[in-house]
């Protein structure tokens, strides 16, 4: 398989609006935006532009919809790359196929989203069956990150920093964290996705305590219930 195969080049559409972040997140996002809206006269004064982020925390709270929405901002591509999808048994085939990746995303001044990105970037410790290879894999990708141009932007997610090496976690500039939405974050997100379906549909308790990914399919099962108990009713004979 040609290793480009494992980017999906996303085409939806995600604005900033249709990301829900806490205060200091959205903070975050918004000086990292401008940053690169405003390169130029940034780097006259020779201050460095953040191009290599960190999303890390929980799944299903908005990583990769955050990646998108920054790329929608940015006006640039974005490709994702699922990096379980991508390792191989041969840790220099990995190797090898991670730096056509970069290079094609650092071509296309585009928006390199790496997700699970813990999948390659573990602590290099002496329990690993081979470690020296695994070593060599994280050399790699030091080396990748630290001669991605400016131009361009680096984004990874995991759901498990504490495994990822220190010499890797010290090349972001910038690491955000994602934890379980509050009640009234997710409220916000709710009033979102009901917004489309009629006042009836959205009569149901809602749950909290859980991700936005566990929201929306608890929105969705609940609405398609009460739907079919509509129609049902609808279709009996008087």
């Amino acid at each position: 398989m040609n290793v480009f195969d494992l980017i999906i080049t996303d085409k939806e559409v995600v604005s900033l609006e249709d990301v829900f972040l806490n205060k200091y997140n959205h903070q975050n996002i918004e000086q990292l935006i401008k940053e690169h809206q405003y390169v130029d006269e940034l780097t006259k004064y020779g201050l460095p532009i953040n191009n290599k982020i960190l999303l890390q925390g929980h799944s299903g709270c908005g990583k990769t919809t955050t990646a998108k929405a920054i790329a929608h901002a940015l006006g640039k591509p974005i490709l994702i790359l699922n990096l379980s999808n991508i390792v191989s048994s041969r840790i220099g085939e990995t190797s090898q196929n991670l730096k056509q990746i970069f290079d094609k995303a650092a071509r296309e001044k585009a928006v390199l989203f790496l997700d699970e990105f813990d999948q390659i970037g573990k602590e290099r410790g002496n329990d690993d069956k081979d470690v020296g290879e695994m070593r060599r894999l994280v050399n790699t990708i030091i080396q990748l990150i630290d001669y991605y141009p400016a131009n361009a932007l680096l984004i990874a997610a995991t759901n498990h920093a504490e495994i990822i090496d220190v010499a890797i976690m010290r090349r972001f500039q910038l690491r955000i964290n994602f934890e379980m939405p509050t009640s009234e974050i997710l409220d916000a997100y709710y009033d979102k996705l009901l917004i489309p379906f009629p006042t009836d549909l959205q009569n149901f308790e809602r749950q909290y305590l859980i991700s936005f990914a566990e929201a929306k399919d608890f929105a969705f099962t609940k609405i398609k219930s009460l739907l079919i108990a509509k129609l049902e009713k609808e279709e009996k004979p008087l």
